[in-house]
């Protein structure tokens, strides 16, 4: 337990280590420092209480970071590979948005079309519901006037839908 009083350099020699490792593990451990005559750093030390068991030296880890370097240039080219196929996945997507869209205005054309033939057969059968009971309640006599004017004007009525019917 003798408290010992040495320089970064002479603490580095002890322990196997820099100067430079030796002056951040004091700063560390929060040794107390001081400042020689000459204006070097003075460390006050006991060396029996410090446990630093130095790391093996960085010729290890050269080799770790060519491994790491592969690494990154491999998923860099992963990266490149998902990043194609997602464009490649965004292209099938518009298309599909795009066929579905149209497919849609289709649809609500014909829902359109469907619904102005529901009621044109429903007005036309209406009509010819009035023609009918026309014919059966009244005279043939008053009756013939009445009801040519009336299949003249469901004649007309037919034709009108079904030109609509033809521009669709």
């Amino acid at each position: 337990m003798s408290v010992e009083i040495l320089t970064y350099a002479a603490l580095g020699a002890r322990l196997n280590i820099s100067a430079a490792a030796a002056r951040s593990l004091a700063r560390r451990l929060r040794l107390p420092r001081s400042l020689s005559d000459d204006g070097k750093a003075l460390v006050s030390v006991d060396l029996a209480e410090i446990r630093h068991t130095p790391h093996p030296p960085g010729g290890h880890r050269a080799g770790e970071a060519a491994q790491l370097r592969a690494l990154v240039v491999t998923l860099q080219a992963e990266v490149a590979q998902l990043e194609a196929r997602a464009a490649g996945h965004r292209a099938d997507f518009e298309y599909e948005r795009q066929r579905a869209d149209h497919l849609i205005a289709e649809l609500l054309q014909a829902s359109a079309e469907t619904k102005a033939a529901r009621e044109a057969t429903a007005r036309l059968e209406g009509e010819v519901a009035a023609l009918r009971t026309t014919l059966r309640t009244s005279s043939p006599s008053e009756n013939h006037g009445h009801s040519a004017r009336r299949l003249g004007h469901l004649a007309a009525s037919l034709v009108e839908a079904d030109r609509k019917a033809g521009r669709g």
